[in-house]
């Protein structure tokens, strides 16, 4: 089983773990955590919807902005993806899905304010890239023979309209729901940054100990995600989409005379912008990276490494939870209804509550990030473990789980862990705007000190390490011949 080269890679990741551990910053330092956690879970099952004014309005408005985002992304990916077998184009989506929307949002933030231009282009732009390159595999993976069928003069828009769209449709259909789901997540974290959606309330509630207040926001949201399939129909999508910007609100006027500051001054390096031109660039840069940069990366490769591992571990116990192969429809339902809730809290708000709670460090953030990527990956498990027919004499319990079924979701397990490797260490650098020393923590310090220079380059040095990390997560995949399949 050790010459197995999944079981050697596993491995392989787990020592790199272990050995991120004993340079973490693990730990609990408030001065009672267990009764603030007691207070929360309280707050939980004692909610107060009506104390909280504007609560409808901000889950109105975080539907709003997911519809319009949502759509605006689904419409350029689709575009871009009819060219993405051009390099530019390919490179294009890889940047702009590497950075997160939150990121996103503090870019726009400095030129267009409080718009709800703001919300709408942080989700649309990185929606976009991640839709093109989805869109674009499915597409690929269409039956080619319908198209050798058609007359010799069929026009190219005609072919693609009868041959390609109907045999993918399904497909594509069911990728942009679910990323829609993901749509309302990122629509509810862009009030951390002060845009009128549910955590802006949360953070509010938060940080006035109002966890009744917090919790029952928390409770419409999960039901919001819960629902969706009862409210988010086909026939209904029309009117959705065309209603959600007259709900988006008016926010503060956009001064156009900041967008061409931030892009001639703001972001040119302050070097070239002062008396020091060409030759001070070298200092400002290696005193970024020793300072900033270097710090940030190391923290948040460590920060992902751990958390890759712990969502795997976490993933592996869950799968069970709604696998048919154990226990009865009421222990199902359950573990249903818990996976909902692990994967439907965004994981920048399930730390920001942790954080809360235990105080300043890693641990928050590595608890966030399993839970909420172990619950998306345990859903996926399972369901395809339901599917899985075993032997008459297959053994019961704990011996079905560890020899029947483990060892045959196992490869489609790495395969969604290695995908979502790096969409963990994208929200990893994001949770640094909480105050963990990821690379998010150097570029919310930029912007907060007038930096923006500083927080473009460390930006965009996110942003390639997230490129990296999505490349040898490809290589790996291909190596060891895992099938993938686009998530959340």
């Amino acid at each position: 089983m050790l010459s197995s080269p999944t079981v050697k890679t596993s491995l392989i990741f787990i020592a790199i773990a272990l050995v991120g551990l004993v340079f973490a910053d693990i730990a609990i330092t408030a001065a009672n955590p267990w009764k603030d956690l007691g207070r929360f879970f309280l707050g939980v099952i004692t909610p107060d919807f009506f104390s909280t004014e504007g609560l409808a309005t901000a889950l109105l408005r975080t539907v709003a902005f997911a519809f319009v985002g949502v759509a605006l992304g689904s419409i350029s990916g689709f575009l871009l993806a009819l060219v993405y077998r051009w390099m530019p184009v390919r490179i294009l989506c890889a940047f702009v899905r590497a950075i997160h929307e939150l990121f996103w949002a503090l870019i726009f933030l400095q030129f267009f304010g409080f718009h709800p231009l703001t919300g709408v282009l942080a989700i649309a732009i990185p929606y976009a890239g991640i839709f093109a390159k989805v869109y674009s595999e499915i597409l690929e993976e269409a039956d080619p023979e319908p198209g050798r069928l058609l007359p010799p003069r069929t026009g190219v828009v005609s072919a693609f309209l009868y041959t390609k769209i109907p045999d993918c449709w399904v497909q594509l259909r069911t990728y942009t729901a679910y990323r829609l789901e993901c749509g309302l997540r990122s629509s509810a974290i862009l009030g951390f940054v002060g845009l009128p959606t549910l955590g802006f309330y949360l953070e509010s509630a938060f940080s006035q100990g109002h966890y009744s207040d917090a919790g029952a926001m928390l409770i419409l949201f999960y039901v919001l995600i819960a629902t969706m399939p009862l409210w988010v129909k086909p026939k209904l999508l029309p009117v959705y989409i065309v209603g959600a910007p007259f709900f988006l609100g008016e926010g503060l006027p956009i001064v156009w005379s900041n967008v061409g500051r931030f892009f001639t001054q703001d972001i040119v390096p302050s070097p070239l912008r002062g008396e020091e031109g060409w030759t001070g660039m070298g200092a400002w840069l290696g005193d970024m990276f020793v300072n900033q940069a270097m710090p940030g990366i190391w923290n948040t490769v460590i920060l992902t490494q751990v958390a890759l591992v712990a969502t795997g571990i976490i993933a592996l116990l869950a799968f069970p939870l709604i696998s048919t192969h154990f226990g009865g429809p009421v222990r199902r339902t359950s573990g249903h209804v818990f996976l909902v809730i692990m994967r439907s809290t965004p994981e920048y708000i399930l730390a920001y509550i942790l954080l809360q709670l235990w105080g300043p460090s890693m641990l928050p953030a590595v608890v966030a990030l399993a839970l909420h990527n172990g619950g998306i990956i345990g859903h996926l498990i399972g369901r395809q473990s339901s599917t899985i027919r075993l032997r008459p004499d297959a053994p019961t319990g704990l011996n079905r789980y560890t020899y029947e079924l483990v060892p045959r979701v196992y490869r489609s397990f790495l395969a969604f862990l290695f995908y979502r490797w790096e969409i963990i260490m994208r929200e990893t650098a994001i949770l640094g705007i909480l105050g963990i020393y990821t690379l998010g923590f150097y570029v919310d310090s930029a912007i907060q000190n007038i930096q923006f220079d500083r927080a473009m380059v460390l930006i965009l040095i996110t942003a390639s390490l997230n490129i990296g990390v999505d490349i040898l997560g490809r290589f790996i995949r291909r190596k060891l011949a895992l099938q993938t399949m686009p998530t959340c």
